[in-house]
């Protein structure tokens, strides 16, 4: 395919928005539903690895914790080297086949053999959010800004509504046909591996027909992102946004990766196939939430719909700090899904429609992933440290409510008006 391209080329934003399709059953299936049930089932509450004893979910948080750390010190690096070379496109398959395989190994996840049980888990968490450094990067390059607020949400509905219909089909093959529940695993990175390839068909590998000279890439890649360093510190707008994403990031990826965790250990009552059912409402309503926030920012600006968003996830957390018992749990479930599709999918766009003209981009969604890989770091950390001092998850709901408060106030001090928003 020509690296010629023309902004709005639907045939290419329609393949571009289906690698969200593809990818999304690894968050649904392997970070928040299903891997979370099985490895709390197989191993025991208290588990000894490296010499020390840990809580089983208190491990799982920082194993996490571990591979946003290994993503956010590398991916700058690996963006700067696809920028100079053109190569976003490589990185992008590499990285999603690491994931996928990974995650397919995770059918042989052994409680006997849990240090390289985790390495497998850690490989796939790595593989996947590293994949999604290159490929939010192509959305400023495919879409004109007042598109991208909703060819960005269209990507997260599509993820949502594809990662929930595999999850149904595994839950059919499990309850119906007594499927093992690790056979999930391998049907997950199939599916991902499979569908990703109509986007590598169609979406160009070279956009801008770049001809690198010399074989130190990495040398070159640190140039680079120097480079993207040194524009990035002149942008004060964007420089706020990220501080302020910094915070709230902290408060809503900790949510998604340890909510799983959080129901089955704090809520009474829950019934078997409860947490699915909290799992399946989340996804669909975040379908409308991603609409819902993209129309509202249209409408307004997306820095007053983000804020919008970040105090119904406050509302949220005092909620669910309260909450007890199954059935107001499912009403909570309903919010956080609202505002989970809203906040992921405004945050790209918002980022997107405020860089500069550049061909690096590749680069600034590398500062842009980073950023929230940090905040996963700091987030997962904080509640997995206070989950172990405490012994109660809901304690650290309160480290959360700090976080999403924090970034609605940076948030609020940037200009809502700036003429680079949609």
């Amino acid at each position: 395919m020509s690296s010629k391209i023309k902004k709005g080329d639907k045939k290419i934003i329609n393949a571009w928005v289906f690698y969200d399709w593809a990818n999304s059953v690894y968050p649904l299936v392997i970070t928040s539903t299903l891997f979370p049930i099985y490895y709390e089932k197989v191993t025991p509450l208290e588990v000894e690895i490296l010499g020390r004893t840990f809580v089983n979910t208190e491990l799982y948080s920082y194993v996490g914790a571990l591979s946003f750390l290994l993503v956010a010190i590398f991916s700058p690096l690996l963006s700067g080297i696809a920028d100079y070379s053109g190569s976003k496109k490589r990185f992008l398959q590499f990285f999603c086949y690491l994931g996928s395989i990974a995650c397919m190994g995770l059918y042989w996840f052994n409680a006997e053999y849990l240090t390289f049980s985790l390495f497998i888990f850690l490989l796939a968490s790595i593989g996947y959010w590293s994949s999604l450094v290159f490929y939010n990067a192509y959305l400023p390059e495919i879409a004109e800004p007042d598109e991208q607020n909703n060819v960005s949400a269209r990507g997260f509905a599509m993820g949502y509504l594809g990662s929930s219909i595999l999850l149904i089909l595994i839950l059919v093959a499990i309850m119906k046909f007594e499927m093992p529940a690790k056979f999930g695993f391998l049907l997950t990175g199939f599916w991902w591996i499979t569908f990703s390839q109509y986007t590598y068909i169609i979406i160009p590998s070279n956009l801008f027909n770049k001809k690198p000279t010399g074989k130190r890439y990495i040398l070159s890649g640190y140039r680079e992102i120097n480079k993207v360093w040194n524009e990035l510190k002149t942008q004060s707008v964007l420089k706020r946004f990220l501080i302020a994403f910094f915070f709230f990031s902290m408060g809503v990826q900790t949510v998604l990766f340890m909510a799983a965790l959080f129901a089955t250990q704090e809520i009474k009552n829950l019934p078997e196939g409860g947490l699915i059912i909290v799992i399946l409402i989340i996804q669909f309503v975040a379908i409308i939430g991603a609409y819902l926030f993209s129309w509202l920012g249209k409408k307004t600006n997306n820095i007053l719909s983000l804020n919008a968003a970040i105090l119904i996830w406050i509302v949220c957390c005092v909620s669910a700090y309260k909450i007890e018992n199954a059935l107001p749990f499912y009403f909570l479930a309903a919010g956080v899904g609202l505002v989970m599709g809203g906040i992921q999918s405004l945050s790209r766009s918002t980022y997107s429609q405020l860089l500069p003209e550049t061909q690096d981009h590749a680069s600034y969604f590398s500062f842009y992933d980073a950023t929230e890989k940090i905040a996963y770091v700091v987030g997962t950390f904080s509640f997995g440290y206070i989950n172990g001092i405490t012994g109660s998850m809901r304690d650290s709901i309160l480290a959360l409510i700090s976080f999403f408060i924090t970034g609605f106030i940076l948030l609020a001090f940037i200009k809502r008006k700036s003429e680079k928003l949609q």
